[in-house]
Protein backbone atom coordinates (compact mmCIF):
# COMPACT_ATOMS: atom_id res chain seq x y z
CA UNK A 1 0.00 0.00 0.00
CA UNK A 2 1.12 3.59 -0.66
CA UNK A 3 4.15 2.45 -2.54
CA UNK A 4 6.62 4.91 -3.15
CA UNK A 5 4.66 7.54 -1.00
CA UNK A 6 7.68 9.14 0.18
CA UNK A 7 8.42 10.89 -2.56
CA UNK A 8 5.57 13.51 -2.09
CA UNK A 9 8.28 15.16 0.06
CA UNK A 10 11.25 14.95 -2.81
CA UNK A 11 10.55 19.04 -4.00
CA UNK A 12 9.64 19.98 -0.34
CA UNK A 13 12.54 22.69 -0.29
CA UNK A 14 11.55 24.74 -2.95
CA UNK A 15 7.92 24.29 -2.51
CA UNK A 16 8.16 25.73 1.19
CA UNK A 17 11.14 28.27 -0.13
CA UNK A 18 9.14 31.99 -0.08
CA UNK A 19 5.97 30.47 0.16
CA UNK A 20 3.25 33.40 -1.20
CA UNK A 21 -0.15 33.05 -1.75
CA UNK A 22 0.28 33.00 -5.51
CA UNK A 23 3.39 30.35 -5.40
CA UNK A 24 1.34 28.14 -2.30
CA UNK A 25 -1.88 28.15 -5.30
CA UNK A 26 0.87 26.91 -8.17
CA UNK A 27 2.55 24.88 -5.99
CA UNK A 28 -0.43 22.88 -4.90
CA UNK A 29 -1.52 22.12 -8.15
CA UNK A 30 1.30 20.54 -9.43
CA UNK A 31 1.98 19.05 -6.25
CA UNK A 32 -1.50 17.51 -6.83
CA UNK A 33 -1.24 16.98 -10.29
CA UNK A 34 1.78 15.15 -9.39
CA UNK A 35 0.75 13.00 -6.28
CA UNK A 36 -3.01 12.77 -6.03
CA UNK A 37 -2.80 9.36 -6.83
CA UNK A 38 -1.65 8.05 -3.34
CA UNK A 39 -4.76 10.26 -1.82
CA UNK A 40 -6.95 8.52 -4.50
CA UNK A 41 -5.04 5.43 -3.56
CA UNK A 42 -6.03 6.15 0.05
CA UNK A 43 -10.22 6.80 -0.42
CA UNK A 44 -10.21 3.94 -2.49
CA UNK A 45 -8.99 1.77 0.21
CA UNK A 46 -11.20 2.97 2.72
CA UNK A 47 -14.69 3.33 0.13
CA UNK A 48 -13.26 -0.57 0.05
CA UNK A 49 -13.12 -1.54 3.65
CA UNK A 50 -15.64 -2.72 6.21
CA UNK A 51 -13.78 -1.59 9.58
CA UNK A 52 -13.69 2.32 8.47
CA UNK A 53 -11.43 2.90 11.70
CA UNK A 54 -8.98 0.28 11.37
CA UNK A 55 -8.62 0.75 7.76
CA UNK A 56 -7.15 4.49 8.42
CA UNK A 57 -5.02 3.39 11.12
CA UNK A 58 -4.01 0.76 8.49
CA UNK A 59 -3.33 3.76 5.77
CA UNK A 60 -1.46 6.28 8.85
CA UNK A 61 0.85 3.84 9.54
CA UNK A 62 1.98 2.73 6.02
CA UNK A 63 2.48 5.95 5.01
CA UNK A 64 4.56 7.41 8.14
CA UNK A 65 6.54 3.84 8.19
CA UNK A 66 7.47 5.26 4.51
CA UNK A 67 8.36 8.12 5.91
CA UNK A 68 10.52 7.21 8.62
CA UNK A 69 12.28 4.67 6.40
CA UNK A 70 13.58 7.60 4.17
CA UNK A 71 14.43 9.96 6.33
CA UNK A 72 15.53 8.67 9.78
CA UNK A 73 19.30 8.33 10.03
CA UNK A 74 20.85 5.94 12.79
CA UNK A 75 16.81 5.39 13.90
CA UNK A 76 16.28 9.32 13.98
CA UNK A 77 14.81 12.14 11.72
CA UNK A 78 16.95 15.36 12.31
CA UNK A 79 15.01 18.20 13.90
CA UNK A 80 15.40 20.45 10.66
CA UNK A 81 14.31 17.57 8.61
CA UNK A 82 11.38 16.84 10.70
CA UNK A 83 10.30 20.99 11.29
CA UNK A 84 10.41 20.65 6.76
CA UNK A 85 8.17 17.98 7.28
CA UNK A 86 5.78 18.53 9.53
CA UNK A 87 5.09 22.07 7.32
CA UNK A 88 5.37 20.42 4.45
CA UNK A 89 2.06 17.80 5.84
CA UNK A 90 0.32 20.94 6.83
CA UNK A 91 0.35 22.54 4.09
CA UNK A 92 0.17 20.06 1.05
CA UNK A 93 -0.48 16.69 2.59
CA UNK A 94 -3.34 16.85 4.43
CA UNK A 95 -4.94 19.86 2.27
CA UNK A 96 -4.40 17.08 -0.43
CA UNK A 97 -6.36 14.47 0.97
CA UNK A 98 -8.91 16.49 2.20
CA UNK A 99 -9.34 18.20 -1.77
CA UNK A 100 -10.26 14.54 -3.00
CA UNK A 101 -13.36 15.26 -1.64
CA UNK A 102 -14.10 12.06 -0.19
CA UNK A 103 -16.33 11.27 2.44
CA UNK A 104 -13.59 9.21 4.26
CA UNK A 105 -11.05 12.01 3.90
CA UNK A 106 -11.55 13.67 7.32
CA UNK A 107 -11.13 10.46 8.71
CA UNK A 108 -7.98 9.98 7.01
CA UNK A 109 -6.42 13.10 7.86
CA UNK A 110 -7.08 12.51 11.99
CA UNK A 111 -5.51 9.26 12.06
CA UNK A 112 -2.22 10.45 9.70
CA UNK A 113 -2.34 13.44 12.07
CA UNK A 114 -2.51 11.47 15.28
CA UNK A 115 0.23 8.83 13.88
CA UNK A 116 2.63 11.39 12.74
CA UNK A 117 2.30 12.77 16.23
CA UNK A 118 3.01 9.62 17.90
CA UNK A 119 5.63 8.80 15.91
CA UNK A 120 7.88 11.96 15.35
CA UNK A 121 9.38 13.74 18.32
CA UNK A 122 7.89 17.50 18.43
CA UNK A 123 5.46 16.83 15.62
CA UNK A 124 1.87 17.24 17.34
CA UNK A 125 0.75 18.63 14.35
CA UNK A 126 -2.44 19.55 13.38
CA UNK A 127 -4.18 20.37 9.93
CA UNK A 128 -6.87 22.38 8.10
CA UNK A 129 -8.14 22.79 4.48
CA UNK A 130 -6.44 24.27 1.75
CA UNK A 131 -9.34 27.43 1.48
CA UNK A 132 -8.24 27.90 4.85
CA UNK A 133 -4.76 28.22 3.99
CA UNK A 134 -5.17 30.19 0.86
CA UNK A 135 -7.10 32.80 2.64
CA UNK A 136 -4.84 32.77 5.49
CA UNK A 137 -1.89 34.37 2.76
CA UNK A 138 -1.94 38.19 2.60
CA UNK A 139 0.55 38.22 0.23
CA UNK A 140 3.07 36.06 2.12
CA UNK A 141 2.31 33.51 4.43
CA UNK A 142 0.18 34.90 7.48
CA UNK A 143 2.30 37.97 6.45
CA UNK A 144 5.47 36.64 8.30
CA UNK A 145 8.33 35.61 5.17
Amino acid sequence: MLEGVEKIFEEMQPMMKKLKKASYEKNMLAFREKHSHYFWEMTDYMNQAEDKEKTAKEIAVSFVDKVEKNYARKGKIGGRIQADLNFFMIYYTFPAILLTGSEYAKMIADALCGEWGARFKDSKIGYTDYDTLYKGFRDKILGIF
